[in-house]
């Protein structure tokens, strides 16, 4: 009898009654960052909503009961880009030597970068999303088709009445409410993963940032028709043993003009690109079923043969190591459960 595979959504149903257990779950879901409470003993933690495997990504809502301030460190900074907005109650955002108050109609971000402070108050009910650094990175860089050269900052503050910020947010509203009434159409992997990046790349278009300029300048920006023939073969093909004049062959054009147009739209040379796609999909299928399979046959089933050092290019890419991504998940979806 063949097993039931396991759902693409799972839920987050968590209550804390103490400072260092809010404390933790958050960690887990954001990274490191520390929290204080001007009355711990009052503290009323619940997080109500939903992760989204394929890239771990988490939408819900969040209050503390108490007047807390959220506390991230210059040099060990979140693992995501964390986004609030109040439902209920105010908050207020320390950043980059600015006080930034936040409402119903002004959400925040917390970046992985920097120093930062949220005080919020007791009587705010967050809704709240907290995408991975690596989803949201990948998302620009599949917008700028090519490899970033410098960390990604938003401006702090983000608009959920007006322009592009408010209808994300209002995507953001609908997705976390109706999650919470059903997971039938949710539970489809294939529709799932793409509203997910939808979300990332919504995020990056809809929020100013230091890549802005960049990214609408190039929104007329078109890959040569050989281009686009060799990245479709390298993605439609990831598995097989390919190489370099497999490529060039699906391309139609010569190594060199392959090297020079690979190297101006996508960042990468084509076999370096390969190993990164590759990459990719392992991690994402580490955190879509990583529990069904082992990492090393995840790794062998996209190419890599050699397993140490496939560990550490993974490590070199996305700043962990295959078993701690894995590790992660796990324990985040054993916890929401």
């Amino acid at each position: 009898m063949m097993s039931k595979p396991e759902a693409h959504v799972s839920d987050i149903r968590v209550k804390h009654f103490d400072l260092a257990g809010a404390q933790a779950w958050m960690a887990d879901v954001c990274g490191p960052h520390w929290l204080k409470a001007t009355a711990p003993q009052r503290v009323r933690f619940q997080h109500n909503g939903s992760v989204l495997r394929s890239t771990a990504t988490t939408l819900g809502f969040v209050e503390y009961g108490t007047d807390v301030t959220v506390g991230v460190g210059a040099e060990d900074g979140l693992d995501c880009y964390s986004l609030s907005l109040p439902q209920s109650g105010e908050q207020e955002v320390l950043a980059g030597g600015r006080a930034l108050s936040s409402d119903r109609d002004r959400g925040v971000i917390l970046s992985p970068y920097g120093a930062q402070e949220l005080n919020i108050g007791g009587d705010c009910r967050q809704l709240h999303v907290a995408i991975p650094r690596q989803a949201v990175e990948q998302g620009l860089e599949d917008l700028i088709q090519r490899r970033m050269d410098a960390p990604l900052l938003f401006e702090p503050v983000i608009d959920a009445v007006n322009g592009a910020s408010g209808s994300w947010w209002r995507m953001v509203r609908h997705l976390a409410e109706d999650l919470h009434r059903s997971h039938e159409l949710y539970g489809q992997a294939g529709f799932t993963r793409d509203l997910e990046h939808a979300l990332v790349k919504g995020l990056i278009l809809a929020q100013p940032n230091n890549y802005s300029a960049e990214l609408f300048g190039s929104q007329e920006l078109k890959l040569p028709h050989f281009l686009v023939r060799a990245r479709e073969f390298i993605h439609r093909h990831a598995r097989e043993d390919i190489g370099l004049a497999d490529i060039e062959e699906a391309s139609g054009v010569s190594r060199s003009k392959l090297f020079d147009s690979f190297s101006r739209y996508l960042g990468l040379p084509p076999m370096a690109y390969l190993k990164k796609h590759r990459l990719a999909a392992v991690r994402q299928q580490l955190l879509e079923d990583g529990s069904a399979r082992n990492i090393s046959a995840i790794a062998m089933g996209w190419g890599f043969t050699h397993l140490g050092r496939f560990s550490c290019e993974y490590r070199k890419l996305f700043d962990e190591s295959p078993s701690m991504t894995l590790q992660r998940q796990l324990a985040r979806r054993g916890r929401a459960h």
